[in-house]
C-alpha cells in the first residue's frame, strides 16, 4: 500500500535553502509552501523546482497563525502531513522509513485512530556534521483534526475525536541547517505576548525563562522559571528538570553557588536517568575545582548508557566532555591510573583534539613516573 504524503512549509526570503531543501523534500507526492512576504526569489524558485506555492501574509507575525494557513493549503486527501523548514534536510530515504513505521503500526483498539509521528531530530551538528543537540520531533501527522497553537514554540494539538497515538520512526532523521546571520530578536516579544494571552499555559513560561537565560538575563530567567514551577500544570517532570537546570546555570551566573548548588540537585533528583544535569553541574563544579564533585557526578553521569526519547539531548552530553571532566577530576584527587583510563576514553571522541592529546600525555608520564 503505497500512503500519499505532503510536505508543507512556511518561508521568507531564503532563497539561498531552496534547492537543498526541495532535493530533499522530493520524496514526498506533494510539497506545498506557504510564503509569508518574499522578496528574494524565493517564491520564484520554488516554483520552478516544483512545489505548489501560495503567498499569505501574515500580520502581526505569529507562527502558530501562518502555520495554520500553510496546513490549510494541504488537501484533504493526504494520508501524512510532514511539516518541515526550509534549513532542515531529511537523509535520503525518509518517506521508505515513514511509511514502513506509518504501515506496520498496530493501533492499540479497534476504532480508527489519529497519528502523530516522532523522529530523530539534530537541532545542532558539530564541525564533522556529528549530532550536537539532539531530540525527537514531532511534526508529522495524520490530515485530519489537527492545528498549531502558540505565537512562538507552536506546536501541534489534536482537536478530533478519535484517539491519538504516537508512531517512533526509527532511521528518519531529520537535521537543522540554520542560516548563521538569522536573529532571534522577535523571540522574546512573542513569547512575553505568549505568556500574557495564556499566564496559566506551563509550556510557553518555560520557553519564557528560557529566552531570558539565552538573553543572559539571569534575574528574570530565575523568577519566571521559579513560576513556571509553581504553575499546577508544571508536571512534566523533563522539562521541570530543564527548568531547574536553567534556574541553577543562572544562580551561578549571578554568583549564588549556594543556590547553584541547590537546583543543579534538584535536577538530578527531578529526572535521575538524564545525563545532562549530572554534565552541567560537574561542568560548574570543574571551573571552581570542586574536584571531588566533579568526578561523582562525572561517573554517575557515565552509567547513563541511552539518549532520551522525550527531550532535548545536549551534545556535551554525549561527547569527550564527561571523560575529559573525570580525568581531570581524578589526576587532581591523586588517581592517575583512573585518570589516564577517562583522558584514553575522551580521547577515542576526538583523537585530533589536542588539548586531549596534552592532557593524556600529561596523566600517561605521571603514572609512568609513579608506576616505572
Amino acid at each position: 500500500m503505497k500512503l500519499k504524503i505532503c510536505v508543507y512549509a512556511i518561508c521568507k526570503n531564503e532563497v539561498q535553502f531552496v534547492d537543498k531543501w526541495m532535493d530533499s523534500m522530493s520524496e514526498a507526492d506533494l510539497i506545498v509552501v506557504t510564503d509569508t512576504g518574499s522578496d528574494d526569489g524565493t517564491v520564484e524558485r520554488l516554483k520552478e523546482r516544483g512545489a505548489v506555492v501560495y503567498v499569505d501574509i501574515v500580520k502581526p507575525w505569529r507562527f502558530d497563525v501562518a502555520r495554520n494557513i500553510s496546513l490549510d493549503h494541504v488537501p484533504e486527501d493526504i494520508d501524512i502531513c510532514v511539516c518541515t523548514d526550509l534549513d532542515e534536510l531529511f537523509e535520503p530515504g525518509w518517506r521508505n522509513k515513514l511509511e514502513e513505521a506509518w504501515l506496520n503500526h498496530r493501533p492499540e483498539g479497534s476504532m480508527p485512530t489519529a497519528k502523530m509521528g516522532r523522529y530523530p531530530y539534530n537541532w545542532s551538528l558539530k564541525e564533522d556534521g556529528t549530532p550536537d543537540i539532539q531530540f525527537y520531533y514531532f511534526k508529522v501527522h495524520s490530515r485530519q483534526g489537527f492545528r498549531w497553537k502558540c505565537p512562538i514554540h507552536e506546536f501541534l494539538q489534536y482537536t478530533g475525536n478519535s484517539p491519538i497515538e504516537t508512531i517512533y520512526i526509527e532511521g528518519m532523521i531529520l537535521s537543522h541547517y540554520p542560516d548563521p546571520e538569522k536573529s532571534r530578536g522577535s523571540y522574546l516579544p512573542l513569547l512575553e505576548l505568549a505568556v500574557k494571552e495564556a499566564p496559566d499555559d506551563e509550556r510557553m513560561r518555560y520557553y519564557l525563562g528560557r529566552e531570558y537565560m539565552y538573553k543572559s538575563q539571569w534575574q528574570k530567567c530565575i523568577e519566571t522559571l521559579k513560576e513556571y514551577l509553581a504553575l499546577p500544570a508544571a508536571v512534566w517532570s523533563d522539562e521541570r528538570c530543564a527548568a531547574m537546570r536553567w534556574i541553577a546555570k543562572s544562580c551561578y551566573k549571578i554568583g549564588d553557588l549556594k543556590g547553584a548548588y541547590a537546583w543543579y540537585y534538584k535536577a538530578i533528583a527531578e529526572v535521575p536517568d538524564m545525563r545532562d544535569s549530572y554534565v552541567e553541574f560537574s561542568k560548574m563544579c570543574y571551573e571552581i575545582k570542586d574536584w571531588a564533585m566533579t568526578y561523582f557526578l562525572t561517573k554517575e553521569a557515565l552509567k547513563i548508557k541511552e539518549k532520551s526519547r522525550t527531550f532535548v539531548n545536549m551534545g556535551y552530553s554525549w561527547d569527550y566532555t564527561l571523560d575529559d571532566f573525570c580525568a581531570i577530576a581524578a589526576y587532581r584527587l591523586g588517581m592517575p591510573k583512573e585518570s589516564l583510563e577517562h583522558a584514553k576514553s575522551a580521547l577515542e571522541y576526538a583523537p585530533d583534539n589536542e588539548r586531549l592529546k596534552s592532557n593524556f600525555n600529561i596523566i600517561a608520564a605521571e603514572q609512568k613516573s609513579n608506576h616505572p
